[in-house]
């Protein structure tokens, strides 16, 4: 009898332990199924907001390229470098009534931290261009110098420099190729290869980072969905009128604040398991590799082509040039100025007419392999410096791309108690119509977004480059293999 009544205690003791726990979700199970049409809607509201809201941030760093607006007002910042330069002024791209893409509007922002570390730590000049062998390049080089010397100069001069033009071809390049850091600005050369054209650098940012930016939409539709099923629970708990619009404004504030930080951080991987069985690293940097690799690419064809190097070789500053070539020429006597600027006009002709010179382009193309070069080196940066890429897309304008999750959230939370909260007869209606259009809708972004046009693509605009690769086109838009933030050798 003792006996019993202890074990009856033990029971009694334990029942009512375990008691609240089920009668929470008791509580709201019941109150799901009161209602469950009407809360299936507070779920499925949060995966649109997430997935929507991602979409149109995505889309507002890169477009427009040009600032629009309904009536032509920008927002004007004056910023003051130092005494000697005076103020610059800068266009910001959130206007009253209007907008431009992040990345369009901070061009030349971004390009000179691409510049930084394009020219510093990735590409030396002098080691590039020494790899050129300077008589099977004069060799090349002859036939569209005297073509033009002929039409500018005459037949005359032609015949004259025919003889010893070689000569002189090997060792100007000889002497280029120990003095190109001087006469070859590169930073300029790449810097006005993004300014020159913005979609070039937008272009960049769409194709090195195009696995991120897919990421950040579809991640809008998973974390909202969960996060809009602790909402529905809150507003089980705390039916009020602030219920919905500020958890639904939580909602599009977080999903966008952790997609974002899901990006980049962290940096360095993290060990979770040991031996690399379980790693933790942002999802940018866990590319680097594959990122590197086409980055090099891009860069090779529409900013560092040997197009782009003939013309800015010629063009950035044609008198300094021309002083260069007459040190190592100087008997005017010999080749008269006219001679020698029109032999500079030569070369230009070969680098706007890479279709002409073919022979050229291929085999500086395929001697400098800059695109080898560049990728080697990104591959050795530091996942700090490497996430520098693509992180400053987000970091210029990142509150504002999280803002705008928490305005419409808190809208839509508004919306939600007008239509289904609200009491009406027509409640049940008017939530399955929102079920439904906002179960559709965020497939619509999430096909849109797989399928569409959504970052970007390689246009066959020549932007200077002139010797455009058909393997680009061949390039998929998306990659195949989709990558995660957690990776384990069974990924591998």
């Amino acid at each position: 009898m003792h006996n019993n009544k202890i074990i009856l205690h033990r029971t009694t003791t334990t029942k009512s332990k375990d008691e609240p726990t089920i009668s929470f979700f008791r509580k709201i199970i019941n109150k799901f199924r009161e209602k469950p049409i009407e809360y299936a809607t507070i779920p499925a509201v949060a995966a649109f907001v997430g997935i929507s809201t991602n979409y149109m941030g995505v889309q507002m760093l890169f477009y427009p390229l040009d600032y629009t607006s309904i009536i032509d007002i920008k927002r004007i910042q004056e910023e003051n470098e130092n005494e000697n330069d005076g103020k610059n002024i800068i266009y910001a791209p959130y206007g009253i009534v209007g907008w431009q893409g992040v990345v369009p509007a901070r061009t030349e922002k971004m390009a000179l931290r691409l510049v930084d570390i394009v020219t510093t730590d990735l590409l030396n000049l002098k080691d590039i261009f020494s790899k050129l062998d300077k008589n099977i390049l004069s060799d090349m080089l002859q036939e569209p110098i005297l073509t033009t010397i002929t039409n500018d100069c005459g037949i005359y001069w032609t015949k004259i420099l025919q003889p010893i033009l070689p000569f002189l071809l090997s060792k100007i390049i000889y002497e280029l190729q120990n003095d190109i850091e001087n006469v070859l600005d590169l930073p300029t050369l790449v810097l006005n290869a993004f300014v020159r054209d913005k979609n070039v650098l937008v272009e960049l940012f769409q194709k090195v980072g195009r696995v991120e930016l897919d990421f950040l939409i579809k991640s809008g539709l998973s974390f909202g969905f969960v996060m809009g099923i602790g909402q529905m629970i809150i507003w089980m708990m705390k039916p009020k009128p602030w219920t919905l619009p500020i958890a639904g404004s939580l909602v599009g504030y977080i999903t966008n604040w952790i997609a974002i930080k899901l990006l980049f951080e962290p940096a360095d991987p993290i060990d979770v398991i040991g031996n690399d069985i379980l790693t933790i690293q942002g999802l940018f940097e866990s590319r680097q590799v594959e990122v590197s690799d086409e980055f090099a690419h891009f860069m090779e064809e529409r900013v560092l082509s040997s197009s782009m190097l003939l013309h800015a070789l010629t063009t950035q500053n044609e008198n300094e040039l021309f002083i260069f070539l007459r040190k190592i020429i100087p008997y005017e006597t010999i080749v008269p100025n006219h001679v020698l600027y029109a032999a500079i006009k030569g070369i230009r002709e070969v680098a706007i007419h890479p279709e002409k010179y073919h022979n050229v382009h291929k085999y500086m193309k395929e001697t400098l392999d800059i695109e080898s070069a560049l990728a080697i080196e990104l591959k050795k940066l530091r996942p700090k410096q490497f996430e520098n890429l693509l992180h400053p897309v987000f970091q210029e304008d990142e509150i504002i791309l999280i803002a705008i999750g928490g305005i419409l959230g808190a809208i839509a939370g508004l919306l939600q108690i007008r239509v289904i909260f609200d009491g009406d007869k027509y409640a049940k209606l008017k939530s399955l119509a929102l079920l439904m259009s906002s179960i559709m809708a965020s497939a619509g972004f999430f096909f849109l977004s797989e399928y569409g046009d959504v970052v970007g693509t390689i246009d066959k605009k020549d932007f200077g480059s002139g010797d455009y690769d058909p393997v680009i086109d061949q390039m998929p838009k998306k990659l195949r293999r989709r990558n995660t933030v957690v990776r384990s050798k069974i990924d591998s």
